[in-house]
């Protein structure tokens, strides 16, 4: 989220995260465009006039960058000139001040399902697994299973891998934000109850010096 009005970057920020997305947050365009040209975000929100670097040269930026974050933008003018002339510089969608929360986060679930591949609407994995992240449920052998928003999120990863490794590092970037302290002990901590609620056998494994997977074995 980049925008430069603080209390309303803060409430959205906060707004979204309880609607379980990783929410980073640059309050001029400098730092939101660094952020977004470190960090592959499936969404970015992006307030037009931003202070030192304005919006729309933030998103000429990411354009030109090649960029595969879908942008949504944000601005106080929401004339017809406006909506066009952010679309054709690139942003993917556009939503004027003042806007309602709700529809807010109903573009950016949209907008997020565009920026990677198509996957199947429920989650299959090993061990008798299904997650369905559109519903927010998960089951194993048909048993509910009764999982936090963060042990939902490493699951949720884990299965999208395929059995490939996923570090520490990626599910702090995937489920938390950049405020989690990459020396924390919160992924270890998550990955150690969600195996837990998983019960026996067990299918997140972990590999030493890189990372966790999903696995019968």
């Amino acid at each position: 989220m980049v925008e430069d009005e603080v209390p309303l970057a803060d409430a959205v920020a906060r707004g979204l995260r309880r609607e379980g997305m990783a929410v980073d947050v640059a309050y001029d365009g400098d730092l939101g465009l660094e952020k977004a040209l470190v960090t592959r975000y499936d969404v970015l929100v992006l307030d037009r006039d931003l202070p030192l670097i304005h919006g729309d040269d933030v998103l000429r930026h990411l354009t030109a960058d090649g960029s595969l974050t879908r942008v949504l933008m944000l601005t106080a003018s929401g004339g017809l000139s406006d909506r066009v002339a952010g679309l054709e510089l690139g942003a993917d969608d556009y939503l004027a001040k003042p806007f309602a929360f709700e529809e807010l986060v109903a573009r950016v679930r949209a907008l997020g399902r565009r920026s990677t591949p198509p996957a199947a609407p429920v989650l299959h994995g090993p061990g008798g697994l299904v997650v369905d992240p559109a519903r927010r449920t998960a089951t194993r052998y048909g048993t509910d299973l009764e999982l936090t928003r963060k042990e939902f999120g490493v699951l949720e990863t884990l299965l999208r891998a395929e059995g490939a490794v996923v570090s520490s590092e990626e599910l702090l970037e995937r489920v938390w934000d950049e405020n989690a302290d990459p020396f924390t002990t919160t992924v270890r901590v998550t990955v150690m109850t969600l195996r837990k609620k998983l019960g026996d056998p067990p299918v997140v494994h972990t590999v030493v010096g890189a990372g966790y997977r999903l696995t019968d074995g």
